[in-house]
């Protein structure tokens, strides 16, 4: 969620001359904050299960084996762990988004 990016919902909260109070704007970079943190938490999560699952791997001569191809199944489980979260991912960052606004004070309702 961009700076840029501004729903309905978001709308509601502008001052009769159309610009964003400066609670709302606090409240809306907060909120981004929030959904980044909860993003990259489900990445740092979604890499290790990743990295768990690539233990398991192994590939024979020659294309693979030895110490270097340890070292690029954790890039590799960290780049996909990046995409998976940012699409989406699996529901882990929208249950610590939702727990992180409730610790916070802040209702759901600006989220997307």
């Amino acid at each position: 969620m961009s700076a840029l990016d501004i729903s309905a919902a978001q709308l509601a909260t502008l001052n009769p001359t159309g610009a964003p109070t400066a609670s709302s704007v606090a409240d809306l970079a907060h909120r981004g904050q929030i959904h980044q943190t909860a993003q990259k938490f489900e990445a740092s999560f979604l890499t290790s299960m990743l990295g768990t699952m690539f233990q398991g791997v192994s590939t024979s001569a020659p294309f693979g084996g030895g110490p270097d191809e340890d070292i690029w199944k954790g890039f590799l489980a960290e780049a996909m762990a990046g995409q998976m979260s940012k699409r989406g991912g699996i529901g882990v960052s929208n249950a610590i988004e939702r727990e992180m606004l409730k610790l916070q004070g802040l209702s759901e309702a600006h989220t997307q």
